[in-house]
């Protein structure tokens, strides 16, 4: 167990690692825990690991669970329960363990690979199996869900209440897993255990959601109700939960045949007066990017969430990366301009997502929000978010049509947006350079005109407050964004409670840069920490080309799969201040 400061308040929290090999059930057992720790009245999350096998393969459930909200993962786990020790090295890098962990393995098993086992943890013996096959219906998950709830002093009720839920109607499957539980928390009865759950701050009313799902329903909150989508990983689970939700609130979900047909499907919905999305990864956003800049040159409203993952190419798919931030920026062809925004939580996904709705609408241009791995397929318990605020809206053309100008050099750079059908407001809608009417011109004058209106409507997030998030005070500051946030955040505390001075500054608004609000917020910083998941530090390089910062900048980078962690930033920041 570690303690903590997180926004000046001590914590501590146990991390748990549950590993198999594809089929043995630790997501399953892993969802239950995380159930079971919020109805228990705790906060948590679960993020999970895979190879990049179809089918089967290795498998782990990260799992921490505290006393009060947390964004990430430790330093270090606690507890590594493995059903089996198929594969296990690797993920060694990935489950850190500590000479306090606990290693617990199925003595029928074999010996854990010694990549996984750190100098001086305990290992305990559990036979899983056997203790599964002398039940009706036993699974070794179960049996494992039970020791470690039992070795963690969850509550009893949660789990079995936890079980149902998950489980649903299957009565029989419930009884039998339940039943294994009931064998696993016995066969911990009497092992002492140093890993335990701090008193529960018991509050009703949470929300367990993943990063996927928070961000559909903010696109739902915004106002969205067309999706084109194509499956892809890790963002199909997003377009998953949107299918039947879209549903429910009279809107609508095609799958397209692939990416280039998804995004021109969603163009085609918001030509035609329907706030539209689709969803992707770094593979597909390549294929997307002719058509966005189709949608920055008619200046149709579109949402692209683009849920980064390890490449280039295919990559690691599993995995989690920060390195499409470079093609969101400029992977467009031709002066494009677009609003390219990051939530830097899964809780934020929500709200973010709903942001770029209400942006795309009012501004009139596509919006990437990069989300990722680690964010969208994380479940986390959090507190219910604000209610929402009022559906996004466009500017919409009105009158009887004559001397109707679709693109109007307007001060703001928006015009009157007329909807296919209304009478007498006609105009041509394409990929070409045009007139204020909508009329194909390759003359020099239209061009830098509509070049500088399209430029100029991106003003309109100048006084958008959620541009950044910061918090602290001190001449050291973490510059950060995305899914770095929350290690960043955790660092930030920890650093504070060593007597250094820290502000942490969380960029949510990346396009258009905003080079003044970011030197008026480091006012008074000396030294800038810039923290991102990248290889070639493509944040690091953006804050040099677009800001004119002041301040010495290192750079603490890592590529994915492996996230940083609180203890590397923590680390970092102390070395720097003794310097």
């Amino acid at each position: 167990m570690t303690q903590g400061t997180a926004r000046g308040e001590i914590r501590s929290s146990v991390s748990i690692a549950l590993t198999g090999s594809g089929g043995t059930g630790v997501m399953t057992a892993g969802n239950m825990l995380l159930e079971a720790a919020a109805l228990a009245g705790y906060y948590g999350l679960m993020s999970r690991s895979s190879g990049p096998q179809i089918r089967g393969g290795e498998a782990a459930a990260l799992i921490r669970l505290a006393g009060a909200p947390i964004e990430g993962h430790d330093d270090r786990f606690d507890l590594l329960v493995s059903v089996d020790w198929v594969n296990l090295e690797r993920f060694a890098a990935e489950i850190p363990l500590a000479a306090e962990s606990l290693v617990i393995g199925d003595p029928s098993q074999g010996e854990p690979p010694a990549a996984m086992v750190a100098p001086g943890a305990t290992r305990l013996e559990l036979p899983m199996k056997d203790i599964a096959k002398k039940l009706p219906g036993g699974r070794a998950n179960m049996v494992a869900l039970g020791y470690v709830a039992g070795l963690m002093g969850l509550p009893e009720a949660a789990v079995a209440e936890a079980v149902r839920r998950i489980l649903g109607s299957d009565g029989e499957r419930a009884a039998a897993s339940l039943a294994a539980i009931a064998a696993g928390r016995q066969a911990a009865s009497g092992v002492a255990c140093p890993h335990r759950l701090p008193p529960a701050p018991r509050r009703d009313g949470r929300w367990l959601i993943t990063g996927n799902e928070a961000a559909g329903y903010g696109a739902l909150r915004g106002g969205v109700r067309f999706v084109a989508a194509y499956p892809i990983t890790p963002a199909t689970e997003m377009l998953e939960w949107m299918s039947p939700a879209l549903g429910d609130v009279g809107g609508v979900l095609v799958q397209a045949e692939d990416e280039l047909a998804s995004i021109n499907m969603a163009i085609g919905a918001s030509y035609g007066g329907t706030p539209a999305l689709t969803a992707t990864s770094g593979p597909g956003l390549s294929l997307m990017t002719e058509a966005l800049g189709l949608a920055v040159a008619a200046e149709i409203p579109l949402v692209v969430v683009d849920v980064m993952r390890s490449g280039p190419s295919t990559g690691i798919p599993t995995k989690s990366e920060q390195s499409d931030l470079n093609i969101a920026l400029y992977g467009l062809h031709g002066d494009a301009p677009h609003v390219v925004v990051a939530p830097n939580s899964v809780a934020d996904c929500l709200a973010t997502t709903e942001w770029a709705v209400h942006l795309a609408e009012a501004m009139q241009v596509p919006v990437l929000v990069l989300s990722d791995q680690a964010m969208g397929q994380t479940r986390i318990v959090i507190d219910p978010p604000p209610a929402a605020g009022s559906a996004a809206r466009r500017a919409l053309a009105g009158g009887d049509g004559r001397d109707y100008r679709r693109y109007a050099l307007t001060p703001s750079g928006i015009s009157p947006m007329a909807i296919p059908g209304m009478p007498g407001l006609m105009y041509t809608a394409d990929g070409l350079e045009h007139s204020e009417r909508g009329t194909p011109s390759s003359q020099a004058t239209d061009h830098l005109a509509q070049l500088d209106k399209r430029r100029r409507k991106l003003a309109a997030v100048d006084d958008a407050p959620r541009w950044a998030d910061i918090e602290g005070e001190g001449e050291i500051a973490i510059l950060t964004w995305g899914s770095c946030t929350g290690p960043a955040r955790e660092a930030a505390a920890r650093a504070r409670a060593d007597g250094i001075a820290v502000k942490l500054v969380s960029l949510r608004l990346l396009a258009p840069a905003q080079p003044d609000r970011l030197a008026a917020s480091l006012a008074g910083v000396a030294r800038i920490l810039v923290v991102e998941q990248t290889h070639s530090g493509q944040f690091h390089r953006y804050l040099r080309a677009e800001h004119a910062l002041a301040a010495e900048m290192r750079s603490l980078r890592r590529p994915g799969p492996l996230p940083l962690r609180p203890h590397d930033i923590h680390h970092e920041l102390v070395r720097w201040s003794r310097s």
